[in-house]
């Protein structure tokens, strides 16, 4: 089953980078927000470029939906090479009352150079990035106690800079997710299509599910297996199945046929209806309904 092909790359993210590299100037630091399940994935490799020498932390958001070993696993090989990284859970709150003590030690020279000056009160000012649906607004509103910057559950919807006030001397600016414009590995984009940071109406969404599903047998398949109590192995024989098999992605579309018949998702004839099979199949795994899983492996 050949995996799926994706590029997408709106016109408003070269505007992005172009703001993030007049703004980081301004910035003292930069907080960079990648997601657990997928924390190679969603490392834009354009904003290590864009960064350049500014202190640099690193959050990998949605943690709680991440397998808790690979996190830390990820955690000590990201931390050879950024000056901090924190798991943490942006809706749960997990690990956020580190962020402000994690932001004090890494800017910890620039802190002591200005009270040397008596510029001890100074504002911090932290640049907040990732790719779009990473969590940058939920991050900004949990530390901030109020919801002071525009959240939605769509990849790329933060449009303006905002400036954010967390505490009596830390500020950060939130941008709007931004990917980079070709995926080298075709896996990459296929993961991130998975989590939602690529919009669902730029691909198939049966052949993603489908992909998913695959994914998921290799490296979870008791997670699915018992979540929808469907056979990870064995053909049933139905129409659905054969149709599976001439349009050359059986494996795939066999799970997500199983998936549709297991909950009764049926159309008229008795048909399956994948499509909404396959809402259903990537909503439960955005939601972490099937557990813990990390897709990118180390």
């Amino acid at each position: 089953m050949e995996q799926v092909s994706i590029q997408w790359f709106p016109g408003h993210m070269t505007k992005t980078k172009r703001q993030m590299q007049k703004f980081l100037p301004m910035v003292d630091g930069v907080i960079e927000l990648l997601d657990a399940r997928v924390p190679i994935s969603s490392r834009n490799p354009d904003i290590a470029e864009l960064i350049g020498n500014k202190p640099d932390i690193i959050l990998l958001n949605k943690s709680s939906l991440a397998d808790a070993q690979l996190t830390d696993k990820w955690t000590s090989e990201l931390r050879k090479t950024s000056q901090a990284v924190l798991p943490v859970d942006c809706r749960t709150g997990k690990g956020l009352d580190k962020v402000e003590p994690t932001i004090r030690e890494v800017l910890s020279p620039l802190i002591e150079r200005n009270n040397a000056r008596g510029m001890g009160g100074r504002m911090l000012h932290l640049m907040v990035v990732g790719i779009p649906n990473v969590g940058k607004s939920s991050f900004i509103n949990k530390m901030a106690g109020q919801r002071k910057a525009k959240v939605e559950d769509r990849p790329g919807v933060t449009r303006d800079k905002q400036w954010v006030q967390i505490s009596d001397s830390i500020e950060f600016l939130d941008t709007p997710g931004v990917l980079w414009p070709k995926f080298e590995d075709m896996s990459v984009g296929e993961k991130l299509a998975f989590t939602g940071a690529v919009k669902d109406d730029v691909v198939d969404t049966e052949l993603l599910a489908s992909r998913l599903l695959l994914c998921l047998r290799d490296i979870a398949p008791d997670n699915i297996s018992e979540h929808y109590g469907i056979d990870l192995a064995t053909p049933e024989e139905d129409e659905a199945m054969e149709q599976g098999m001439t349009l050359g992605c059986a494996s795939g579309y066999e799970l997500l046929c199983r998936v549709g018949k297991k909950r009764g998702m049926l159309i008229k004839g008795g048909e399956i209806n994948t499509e909404r099979a396959a809402i259903c199949v990537l909503d439960e795994f955005r939601g972490g309904k099937l557990g813990r899983i990390t897709l990118d492996r180390i």
